[in-house]
């Protein structure tokens, strides 16, 4: 642990924007975002802050926080405060999450994904696919979609996790080791994994509106800002210009900063309080 200034990442770039100009790449996960609404109507502060990359003409894709600008978006907020991470800074760093799925059936699975349109579904093909079916007897299934479009190809892929995520529990991992995923869910019964994404194809989804699946692709940035516990207030307050709202933020963090409320960990940690 230390201060922020030494052997660290630089000071996360905080800022308050426009509810409307946030894209998101991917879809809001319903199982996510429905409680996440209950709770931001209770909370006095914003807790962790989306996470975004500039775009083009004041606008930003959401590379973490889907589910937080759909519940702004909800609840009809004006601003919201955000950390803002460059591609190319050199501390943004994308991989993708994989998904145990469990408290179901693999049978019942293929059946369903099989009346998917496009989809075709392969054992142990070497061909480009969306996703890829380990199953916990060590069976692989390779996930084809007969899709010329890149928004189409997106949208067959969020008709497939759908499938699961509406019939079964999914656990994200960043473990590809099978044996590690079968060891910490027991009651899974697959694992699925995608294809590696890149920002290009990050940032046109966005553009294009060719939402990917929630949970999929993983973000990583170092010196990324948590536990941020700015008020709420401050963001939805509608009488005050988003200029004085950026004002107010700088005051607020360079009083964190001079006051040593702040700190960086650089190593990488587990949260057990989410």
């Amino acid at each position: 642990m230390t201060d922020m200034g030494r052997n660290s990442a630089p000071t996360p770039d905080l800022r308050i924007v426009p509810v409307s100009s946030l894209r998101p790449h991917e879809e809001h996960d319903s199982q996510r975002s429905e409680p996440l609404i209950e709770r931001i109507r209770s909370e006095t502060v914003m807790i962790n802050p989306p996470l975004v990359a500039p775009m083009h003409e004041d606008e930003f894709v959401i590379l973490d926080g889907a589910n937080r600008f759909h519940v702004f978006s909800q609840l009809g907020y004006p601003h919201i405060l955000v950390q803002v991470a460059a591609y190319e800074s050199g501390f943004v760093h994308l991989s993708n999450w994989q998904h145990a799925v469990a408290s179901w059936s693999l049978d019942k699975f293929i059946e369903q994904i099989k009346q998917i349109p496009q989809v075709r579904l392969v054992q142990d093909s070497d061909n480009p696919v969306i996703a890829s079916i380990l199953a916990r007897t060590g069976d692989l299934i390779t996930v084809h979609c007969e899709t010329i479009s890149q928004q189409a190809t997106n949208a067959t892929l969020c008709q497939f996790v759908s499938v699961y995520q509406r019939n079964a529990k999914l656990h994200r991992t960043a473990s590809t080791n099978v044996d590690e995923v079968w060891e910490a869910f027991p009651d899974a019964f697959a694992q699925i994994t995608f294809p590696p994404c890149t920002p290009a194809d990050i940032i046109a989804a966005a553009q294009h509106h060719a939402y990917l699946p929630p949970g999929i692709s993983r973000h990583i940035v170092e010196g990324r800002a948590l536990r941020v516990n700015y008020p709420l207030a401050a963001l939805c307050d509608a009488n005050i210009t988003l200029k004085q709202k950026n004002a107010d933020l700088r005051r607020w963090l360079q009083n964190k900063l001079a006051n040593r409320q702040v700190r960086y960990y650089a190593e990488a940690t587990y949260q057990f309080d989410e």
